[in-house]
């Protein structure tokens, strides 16, 4: 009996348009509409089939790009060298999997047709996001979705890029669908991934119910500068704090000058926090800004701080030093006795803006009476493979700008879930949130336009995860598959050509592939 197939698709330009403005809707920025992550590539592989490859993938490739500059735009990313080829090279990068789709997918059957696509989303968004200068900070498919807890609690077992798997899984069975209506096997696809998708969500929401974090607290308090100390310091630098993050063009009498008002300004706000109640203090990156040569003087008294109050008191600090990299961007943690706990340095500068010689990127550990305490800096948390932390309380100061801040804390509020802690983000310019180890939020502060210490509760029992023990597992295989089935794909298509473009076989390829 044959099978009856739908029509080639008639306006599939429609399909572009829609698809564009739902890409520029789900790039990881302020505007995103969670259902647009999903829409897109539902309607770009819909385009993509119906038109012929020298037309469809450049503007494909259109598409993808504009979506990265318009994540810049959304965002106010400074606008370098670096990040304007980081915009490029992300479009042409996330633009790979409809390639593999358009040139491989008519050869791979109905199996290899519905798996190939959401496999190399899946394969490009890992190796971006553990290569790629930039990590997750673009692309993460699960960012666009972080008020889904019940969805991502998913990547607990697999890591973050699976998302990516079930979206493109979601596009590809939606075609599938689409051009073959009520014909099998269309029918059995969707209901498989219908059920799977409600697995992972009914799953995901059991999780985040039965996830036993012990019941007890700890009253964490974040501390940034205060309005009065910025304005302070930026009439000593005749600038901005955002314009003197580097170190070689700062002037270190001008640093000394500004250093004490500041730091008095951040000790008393400790020494309130420690008064209201909070056992543990944060302050945000970069909060202080010393000389090295009074770096030894402002430890001390940070000691002094932790050990009058009784408080595990974690600072940050841009130290600037007389050479090169001139300076470090670091974390002291201070036990209730003044004994410092560890030194950290930033693991991940940002590319093309901070000029800090990376840490080494161990993640220090303690324990104490709240629990097992750790501590990464801001982008630092942009790389998942980097937050495989067996702790259960995980500090990230971080600095932002009011445009990036929301967005960027969100973003780091993923790894509570990946890895099983609580994670606390005191962010300078942003937002500060703390997050259980479900993702569930448990307080916020918008340090735009809030003044003052910030507290929160956090649970101090973690509960470690399979991705936090198994790492990238999941991904690295099916990276490796997606690679093995290009291979073969491309051996069988060059014995054997599609037939040319607009031809009734060709379109019945390009639809839905030779399998059944």
């Amino acid at each position: 009996m044959t099978e009856r197939l739908a029509p080639p698709a008639r306006r599939p330009w429609l399909c572009l348009w829609g698809g564009a403005a739902a890409s520029l809707l789900s790039v990881g920025g302020r505007f995103d509409v969670p259902l647009a992550a999903w829409v897109a590539p539902l309607l770009l592989l819909r385009f993509l089939r119906h038109t012929r490859p020298l037309v469809a993938l450049p503007a494909v490739f259109a598409v993808t790009v504009a979506s990265a500059a318009v994540w810049m735009a959304e965002l106010a990313v400074p606008i370098t060298w670096l990040t304007f080829l980081g915009d490029v090279a992300f479009g042409v990068a996330y633009g790979l999997p409809y390639v593999v789709d358009r040139l491989l997918g008519p050869r791979a059957g109905t199996l290899g047709r519905v798996l190939l696509f959401p496999a190399a989303a899946m394969s490009v968004e890992f190796l971006l996001g553990t290569y790629g200068p930039f990590g997750t900070a673009y692309g993460m498919r699960a960012a666009s979705q972080h008020a889904s807890t019940a969805l991502l609690q998913i990547t607990a077992l697999t890591g973050p890029y699976v998302i990516a798997f079930v979206i493109g899984a979601g596009a590809t069975i939606g075609n599938l669908v689409w051009e073959r209506g009520p014909h099998r096997p269309a029918p059995r696809w969707a209901a498989a991934y219908a059920t799977a998708l409600a697995l992972i969500v009914v799953g995901g929401q059991l999780r985040t119910m039965s996830t036993d974090t012990g019941g007890d607290t700890v009253k964490v308090a974040g501390v940034n500068p205060s309005h009065a100390a910025i304005d302070a310091e930026t009439a000593v630098h005749g600038a901005s704090r955002l314009a003197v993050t580097d170190p070689r063009r700062v002037d270190r009498a001008d640093v000394r000058r500004a250093m004490r008002p500041l730091l008095d300004d951040l000790f008393r706000q400790t020494t309130r926090a420690a008064a209201a109640g909070a056992r543990i203090v944060v302050w945000s990156e970069n909060a202080a800004r010393v000389a090295d040569e009074d770096h030894r003087a402002y430890l001390r008294q940070a000691s002094a701080t932790a050990d009058a109050h009784d408080v595990y008191l974690l600072v940050a600090d841009l130290t600037y030093l007389p050479d090169a990299p001139h300076g470090r961007d670091e974390t002291h943690l201070f036990g209730p006795d003044g004994r410092k706990l560890w030194d950290y340095e930033k693991a991940r500068p940002i590319p093309g803006l901070e000029i800090y010689t990376p840490g080494d990127g161990h993640v220090p550990v303690v324990d104490t009476p709240y629990g097992r305490l750790a501590n990464v800096i801001c982008y630092d948390a942009d790389f998942p493979a980097g937050n495989h932390i067996d702790a259960d309380i995980v500090f990230v100061p971080g600095g932002d700008w009011p445009e990036m801040g929301r967005t960027h804390t969100a973003m780091a509020g993923l790894r509570a879930i990946e890895n099983g802690y609580a994670l606390v983000r005191q962010d300078f310019n942003g937002q500060s949130s703390a997050y259980d180890a479900t993702g569930r939020l448990l307080s916020t502060q918008d340090t735009t336009t809030d003044v003052g210490v910030w507290y929160a509760d956090v649970p101090i029992h973690g509960s470690r995860t399979p991705y936090s023990r198994t790492g990238d597992i999941v991904s690295w295989g099916v990276l490796a598959g997606t690679v093995a089935a290009a291979v073969v794909l491309a051996r069988r298509t060059r014995r054997h050509p599609a037939p040319p473009s607009g031809s009734a076989s060709s379109a019945r390829a390009s639809a839905v592939g030779p399998g059944r």
